[in-house]
């Protein structure tokens, strides 16, 4: 901490945290209407010539006028993305949640204010331009990064910003899939760094005031609709069903491992054998994009694997696409052309197209036991559900968030059962195949490593005499560095110094850092050392 800013922290009370919350809430729900307008905007503009704003995603996109020069939409699509992360924004680039993961991890919950505005114009240009990526990470980097800079801006202690990241993260989530619960599961699992009443209710509130004004845009009906759920499909009797589910599992967790890896694969394949210059490498992974959903078109009807893909999940979920053979090959093709997407440098989640990806897994798996054992009395559709929560879930790491997401998305009890078995061997499969989830494994080649562990903070449970660090000697300000070298030796050994001024503690360094600065100059005295050390500390 830097002691001579302490006194500009405010520590806001329950009641006043509570109303910053709320509007936290408003802001991170009309921020998901925005952004969800804007890729309709793009996407209209783009794909059918017209201006509006009215875009379900949940339909397939019609042909567009511009026939094969529609190819050509994600590569100019590309263009603006390049520029704007560039020259704006840099962060902004891929699916955005391992950056505030690691600004609340690694950077006290910073966040700059301009990424929301850089991230939602990013990513609404690479979604509506048939980019293969998703609406999460973007809506958890605007939502975040609404949470910071009211944090910021009120100077409020790094606990409190942390937690209105974590809020900003839970509203977005659920305003954009009207998911509340779910949104406020995401949250936890993998921004929250404390597991508390002073924590949970400014989660709440800010989720549900912002799933509230994302209803009043968007209606209160689930995601998708699903007709051959309207009867219980799942009989607890038959234990060959509840096996089948686990194999489920086993598969969609080798699947997300391929997914995670291959995200990263085409990421340094771009980097390093298509072009290092950002504009060259983006444009062409969005030119082989476009080029797959314009065959798909053509060869099949519909673009299938441009955008978030919802057209064609609802389309399994139906049963009106069916096929093992097509559904596995749309699974290819779709993890070809995300990982193209984002291995090329755009900027959107990977929620959606890990949705996509399971449902079609799972949509193979179901109609083949549905061929092979009749008697069985598959439901295709429930598989595929099943493989939307395992894959996401696997993919991600958070599994709770996954099973309660996609059933606030489907709003049927009767998927819960086989969903908790899928994602769970999902999950496990995957962590022996890779420790790291998609989020993780971008931090842990910059080497920040995050916590897997949700727990209460510990220190709270112990008494100062069990926690404090009882090894520390003191040290004169006025005292040269090369001189503290010379004394070292005849010292106690120390992990911390006191640095002192007549009589008054002005600050504390670490032993390796002051023997550090002194090797680098011996003239240096230590008052100055400690200074410039922590001037470089961020404010709290």
């Amino acid at each position: 901490m830097d002691i001579k800013n302490s006194r500009y922290i405010k520590l806001l009370g329950p009641l006043k945290f509570a109303l910053i919350s709320a509007l936290l809430g408003i802001l991170t729900g009309i921020g998901a209407v925005v952004f969800r307008g804007l890729i309709a905007l793009v996407h209209n503009l783009v794909f059918l010539g017209k201006f509006s704003f009215v875009y379900d995603a949940t339909l397939h996109t019609p042909a567009s006028p511009w026939g094969a020069f529609i190819i050509l939409g994600p590569v100019i699509g590309g263009s603006v993305v390049v520029f704007l992360i560039q020259k704006f924004a840099p962060e902004a680039k891929g699916h955005g949640v391992p950056e505030v993961i690691d600004a609340v991890y690694y950077y006290r919950g910073v966040i700059r204010p301009v990424v929301a505005a850089v991230k939602a114009a990013a990513s609404s240009v690479s979604i509506g331009t048939g980019g293969s990526v998703g609406r999460e990470g973007p809506i958890v980097q605007i939502g975040s990064s609404f949470g910071s800079t009211i944090g910021q801006i009120l100077n409020l202690p790094v606990w409190q910003r942390i937690t209105l990241i974590a809020a900003g993260t839970g509203g977005g989530i659920a305003a954009t899939f009207n998911t509340p619960i779910g949104g406020m599961i995401f949250a936890f699992e993998l921004m929250m760094q404390e597991f508390s009443i002073r924590t949970l209710i400014p989660l709440a509130i800010t989720t549900v005031i912002a799933t509230y004004v994302g209803q009043i845009f968007f209606g209160t009906h689930p995601a998708f609709v699903i007709p051959g759920f309207e009867t219980p499909y799942f009989h607890i009797e038959n234990p060959v069903v509840l096996l089948a589910y686990g194999g489920l599992g086993v598969i969609l967790g080798v699947a997300s491992a391929l997914f995670i890896k291959s995200i990263y694969a085409f990421e340094d394949f771009f980097d390093k054998k298509v072009s290092k210059v950002y504009y060259v490498r983006h444009l062409v992974g969005m030119l082989i994009v476009g080029v797959m959903f314009y065959v798909l078109m053509k060869m099949r009807g519909h673009y299938f694997t441009e955008g978030v893909g919802y057209a064609t999940i609802q389309d399994i979920l139906t049963g009106s696409l069916t096929g093992a053979s097509f559904l596995f090959a749309l699974f290819c093709l779709k993890l070809v052309a995300t990982s193209t997407t984002l291995g090329s440098g755009a900027s959107g989640g990977i929620f959606s197209p890990s949705l996509f990806l399971g449902a079609t897994l799972g949509g193979v798996y179901g109609f083949l036991l549905h061929t092979f054992f009749p008697g069985l009395d598959i439901n295709s559709a429930a598989f595929a559900v099943a493989g939307m929560a395992g894959l996401a879930g696997g993919v991600t790491g958070a599994a709770i968030a996954a099973i309660v997401m996609i059933f606030e998305m489907t709003l049927n009890y009767n998927v819960m059962l086989p969903m908790v078995i899928t994602v769970t061997i999902s999950y496990g499969v995957r962590k022996l195949l890779s420790t790291e989830s998609i989020y993780t494994m971008k931090l842990a080649r910059r080497k920040h490593f995050i916590t897997e562990v949700l727990q209460r903070d510990l220190l709270y449970m112990k008494r100062a005499v069990e926690i404090m660090d009882t090894q520390f000697d003191t040290v004169d300000s006025g005292l040269a560095a090369g001189a503290f070298l010379k004394e070292l030796p005849t010292r106690q050994f120390a992990i911390h110094y006191l640095v002192v001024s007549g009589g008054n503690i002005i600050g504390v360094i670490k032993r390796d850092k002051l023997i550090e600065a002194a090797e680098y100059d011996a003239t240096a005295k230590i008052d100055d050392i400690v200074e410039k050390i922590m001037s470089r500390l961020p404010r709290i």
